[in-house]
Formats: structure tokens, C-alpha cells, sequence
């Protein structure tokens, strides 16, 4: 195998390998967290979260806010969609559920006066499910309990269905201060979205995209999903095209992960309309080559930047940070979330809030903080945190380095996981090489296998389906 290191160039694309992605085809989890939220439970409690906030805010009086709202509301079921949604066309149910996320958001402030905002995202579901004028409540209500930064590097971001915004909707969210956006696009191809019953025109799509550039937002993202039902390569070659020609900053382009037995909705799916093992692959493979030569940079998973964008730039900076929301540019801040089945991430702990809207509101309206779940990070985990996130981020790992931070010997810490790592490095998905451990330009697609070996928790019985396939 060649140990030698890979060009800068090359550690920012990806090369695509049909035959090593096909071997390692397997459920893995994407570590938006270490642990994994399967591994919450419910004895972390608001006592916890509390006490969490406080030492955090002893360590670190400066670290600053990050932000994430959760609306759940959607007006029609996307049948591929695993979120946590409710589908309604009840316009009044925004206001009442906004009302709760104050109610939340007094609640929670107090834990972190004085702690500037440097991020929101709002996330759903859908987020304009709420109209301009609840929306423009809702981020006046936060700025009453939160200090919003006013710095230039603030992001603000929201996403979006195209299908139900139009442009001068995009003009009263940029006045609100919101500077990105993302949009779901899925697939143009009228039968894959027949399929998915998500029927979605190009030319309302690009519109909204116009828009945002219109006034101001600094950058837009596009989902897109290959692996849905009845999806071919010529149509999705024509939406990936589409795409292209109005250059988002940043795409995500992920692989449908069908797990009816979980998510409801995806049973409305046929199976037969689902593309073979080998389509899916050819399908990634064709996203993977139009980006690349159309001079997109590869972050990670499944995310590409234009080099120019805060993300690319953070990247190659070694500035970048993966967290519930994706990739992101600020690393050092504590996140709470907001709203039902929000995930916080408060110094060493995570939190959750319930999934379902009941007992969410009941939480709230008896005055306390819903808190469900959570997990106080051991030593051990903070430790396999920081790594996973280096692997996830930035594709390498300085052992020596690492061991000086962590106070611990890499190599007897880590003995079974480096040889776990043989196998992959025999594949050439890895490489070691003066004590720099590192993805291969291979490997890189494949971050999420490199990081399984070094989560202690994979070795506990745990169920697969909960879990993704890396293709």
C-alpha cells in the first residue's frame, strides 16, 4: 500500500472508487455527536443540563451561543423524509407553538446571560411554515433573552421549502438578519418527485435562489437525495445540471436511507421503484464527477463548497466543526436547542427535548424545561469525542499532539482501535505515517468507517437499523 501523504489538491476532492465504496456499503452512524443519540437516557435530567451550563460558563466565561430552533410543521408528507415533522395545513398552529418556543427560550436564557449568539439555524420540518410576520416574532422574542452578535462572521441561517416561499418572502427574512439559506430540492425529474409526493418546479426553485442573492444572503445550499424511487441516471444527470448552472455555495448531496420498519411515511414507498444497490452507486458516482468538475470542494459525508464559501475556507483553515446541524465554521460555542425533539450541546453534555409535541407542551407549560434525555460525557468519551471530530472534520489526526492535549499514551489508549484500523489501512482507506493518522484521498468519503473504530460503543449490542448506510 502507498503510505504517501496526499496532495493538499487531493484532500479536497474525492476520488471516487465504486468497487472499495460497494465493499463497505454498511450502517454506520454520521457523528453529528459522540456518542450517538441512541445512547441518551432519560436519567439526565434539567438538574443536569443546569449544572452543565455552569461549569461551562465557569470554563469558558467567553464561548460563545449557537442557536437551533426546531418547527416541526409541514403542510404535506415528502415520503423519503425521516425528520421529525407534523403534517398540518393549520396555519394557527405556528402561533401557539411559537408562543411555547418563548416560553422555552425564557426558561433557558438565564442559564447563559451575558453569552453572545453567534449562530441560529431553524430547522424543521419546515420552518416557513411559520408566515414573515411569526418568523420576525420569533427572532425578536429570542433577542429579548438572548444577545445576538452583531460581528460580521454571525450566521443566520434557515431552511426552506421552495414550494411554499416566494421571493418577497426572501426580502423580509434578509431584513429579519437572516444572511443563509437552504433549500430542498431533492430531484427535478417529475416521476422521481410523483414518487415522493414532493412535486416541485424548476423555475419556482430558482427563483427563491435568486432571490436570496438579491438581497444580500451570503450563502445558499441545495439538498439533493440520490437512491429515491424511480430515480435514473439521465434524470437526475438533468437536475444535478440545473443545479449547477445557478452555482449554490454549498450542496448536500445525500443517499436515501430507506427504513420503512422506523419512519411511517416511507412506507408509501414501493420497494420495486427503489434503484438497485449498483444504480444508487452509479448515481453517487455521477454527483461525485459533475462537482468536482464543476469546481465544488468536498467537506465531508456527503457536503460540497464552492472553494470561496465560509465552509470551504474553514476547512482548508482547519477551523471546521460537525455538529447536529452538519458542518459548520464555529467550533468553539455551546449549542441549545429549542422546540420539540431539540438536541442541546452544553459543555460535556448532550440533552434532548421530547419528540413528541404533548409532552413537550406539558414540560412548558408547567413552567420547566423539557428536557427528556441526555448524557454527561465521561472522560473517556470527551476524549473519543475530540478524535472523532478531528477524523469527521478535517480527515487526520496528529497522535502525538493528541496524546500531549488528552494527557495520554496514543498508542496504549488506542491499542485495539489501531488494530482495528489495519484492516482499512490494508484497503487503503488510511494511513499512518509519522504519527499522523489520516484518510486517504479514498478514504475520505468513508470518514464515518474510520471514525467507527475508535467509538468504544459499537462494541455494546446495539441494533443496526438505527443506523444509515454509508452509500
Amino acid at each position: 500500500m502507498d503510505d504517501s501523504p496526499p496532495s493538499p489538491a487531493d484532500a479536497l476532492t474525492w476520488h471516487f472508487d465504486a468497487e472499495l465504496l460497494r465493499r463497505y456499503d454498511r450502517p454506520g452512524p454520521r457523528y453529528t455527536s459522540y456518542p450517538t443519540a441512541p445512547h441518551f437516557h432519560d436519567g439526565f435530567g434539567v438538574a443536569d443540563l443546569e449544572r452543565a451550563a455552569r461549569l461551562s460558563r465557569q470554563a469558558h466565561p467567553l464561548r460563545r451561543l449557537s442557536l437551533y430552533v426546531h418547527v416541526p410543521y409541514c403542510r404535506n408528507p415528502c415520503f423519503y423524509c425521516g425528520c421529525n415533522r407534523i403534517i398540518t395545513r393549520d396555519a394557527r398552529r405556528g402561533l401557539t407553538y411559537l408562543e411555547r418556543v418563548l416560553s422555552e427560550a425564557e426558561l433557558v436564557a438565564p442559564l447563559f446571560a451575558g453569552r453572545e449568539v453567534v449562530q441560529l439555524h431553524l430547522g424543521g420540518g419546515t420552518p416557513n411554515f411559520l408566515a414573515p410576520p411569526l418568523l420576525a416574532e420569533l427572532l425578536e422574542g429570542l433577542a429579548r433573552n438572548f444577545h445576538f452578535s452583531q460581528a460580521l462572521e454571525r450566521d443566520f441561517s434557515i431552511e426552506l421549502d421552495p414550494r411554499t416561499v416566494n421571493p418577497d418572502d426572501i426580502g423580509r427574512l434578509a431584513e429579519m438578519g437572516f444572511n443563509r439559506a437552504s433549500l430542498g430540492v431533492q430531484d427535478f425529474d417529475p416521476s422521481v418527485q410523483q414518487a415522493i409526493n414532493r412535486e416541485q418546479g424548476v423555475e419556482q426553485t430558482l427563483a427563491i435562489i435568486e432571490a436570496c442573492r438579491r438581497h444580500g444572503m451570503r450563502s445558499v445550499n441545495v439538498d439533493l437525495i440520490y437512491g429515491l424511487p424511480r430515480q435514473g441516471l439521465e434524470g437526475f444527470g438533468r437536475t444535478l445540471d440545473t443545479v449547477m448552472q445557478v452555482r449554490p455555495d454549498r450542496l448536500a448531496v445525500y443517499g436515501y436511507a430507506h427504513l420503512p420498519h422506523m419512519f411511517k411515511a416511507q412506507r408509501q414507498i414501493c420497494d420495486a421503484d427503489l434503484p438497485d444497490a449498483e444504480t444508487k452507486l452509479a448515481l453517487l458516482g455521477l454527483a461525485v464527477h459533475k462537482l468536482s468538475h464543476a469546481g465544488y470542494q468536498y467537506i465531508g459525508m456527503d457536503h460540497f463548497a464552492l472553494p470561496g464559501d465560509d465552509l470551504a475556507v474553514a476547512q482548508r483553515n482547519g477551523g471546521l466543526h460537525r455538529n447536529f446541524m452538519g458542518y459548520t465554521t464555529h467550533a468553539d460555542t455551546d449549542l441549545v436547542g429549542l422546540g420539540v425533539s431539540a438536541i442541546s450541546h452544553v459543555g460535556d453534555s448532550y440533552s434532548q427535548n421530547p419528540r413528541d409535541l404533548p409532552a413537550w407542551e406539558d414540560a412548558l407549560d408547567a413552567g420547566r424545561l423539557p428536557v427528556w434525555r441526555g448524557l454527561l460525557l465521561s472522560e473517556d468519551d470527551q476524549v473519543r469525542a475530540d478524535l472523532i471530530q478531528q477524523l469527521m472534520c478535517q480527515g487526520r489526526v496528529d497522535t502525538h499532539a493528541f496524546g500531549r492535549a488528552h494527557g495520554i499514551d496514543f498508542a496504549g489508549y488506542f491499542a485495539q482501535e489501531l488494530q482495528d484500523l489495519q484492516q482499512l489501512r490494508h484497503d487503503g482507506l488510511v494511513q499512518c505515517r509519522d504519527g499522523v493518522i489520516s484518510a486517504t484521498v479514498q478514504g475520505r468519503p468513508l470518514l464515518r468507517l474510520i471514525a467507527m473504530c475508535f467509538d468504544s460503543y459499537l462494541r455494546e449490542p446495539v441494533q443496526p437499523a438505527r443506523y444509515s448506510r454509508a452509500i
